[in-house]
């Protein structure tokens, strides 16, 4: 299996294993929820990065292509795999865990920008580390995205529920822990932030938009 088949299936299987263990996270890890969630996308990425790139998440993917390091073809095909690949995470976890009461609360001012405000983290992270071509050959990127995660869920998870992934999203409502009602924002959200990161990247990385490569 090879091009962008081999791609999407990857992206598909890792961000469904990525939202399973979220899902176990929070019904299992308690204060360490964001750590454990840091830890599995480092490792996810780690694993998928040579097949995919590893994005596991529509923003990523989107800033990927704003970048340049991502094709129009490419990114729906990653955008349908990972949305397919977390709705299946989510519905195995139920086979495990029970739905919570009800989804976070939030309010919608503050979770905005939050999720705005990290998702822009992640991003513009993801840009520098593993597709900057002044490092091509790094092998901290997985740590690096991996941190970024965890900070944002440690900081701002009780604020916006610590989406800054659409795909996840998706997961967490099926599973009952994002209101649906609230979807737009854990989608719009992202890709703001997401669309901001690349447009950063790009300003302060001319020169490497300029080299071959």
């Amino acid at each position: 299996m090879t091009g962008t088949v081999r791609n999407a299936v990857a992206e598909a299987l890792a961000t469904f294993l990525f939202v399973f263990a979220i899902i176990g996270a929070i019904n299992n890890a308690g204060d360490f929820t964001p750590l454990v969630i840091g830890f599995t996308l480092m490792v996810l990425i780690y694993a998928t990065g040579h097949l995919s790139g590893a994005h596991l998440n529509p923003a990523v993917s989107l800033g990927a292509f704003i970048r340049g390091a991502l094709d129009g073809a490419g990114l729906i095909a990653y955008i349908i795999a990972q949305l397919v690949g977390g709705a299946l995470g989510a519905l195995l976890s139920s086979v495990f865990w029970a739905r919570p009461d009800g989804p976070v609360e939030i309010n919608v001012g503050p979770a905005f920008v939050a999720e705005v405000f990290f998702t822009f983290v992640l991003v513009y992270v993801v840009l520098n580390v593993a597709t900057s071509k002044d490092h091509p050959n790094n092998s901290f990127y997985g740590l690096a995205i991996g941190t970024s995660v965890f900070v944002g869920a440690a900081t701002v998870g009780s604020i916006s529920g610590g989406g800054f992934n659409p795909a996840v999203a998706l997961g967490l409502a099926i599973q009952g822990h994002f209101d649906w009602g609230y979807m737009w924002l854990y989608v719009l959200a992202p890709l703001v932030g997401a669309a901001l990161a690349a447009l950063a990247f790009r300003l302060l990385n001319s020169h490497d938009l300029a080299k071959k490569a």
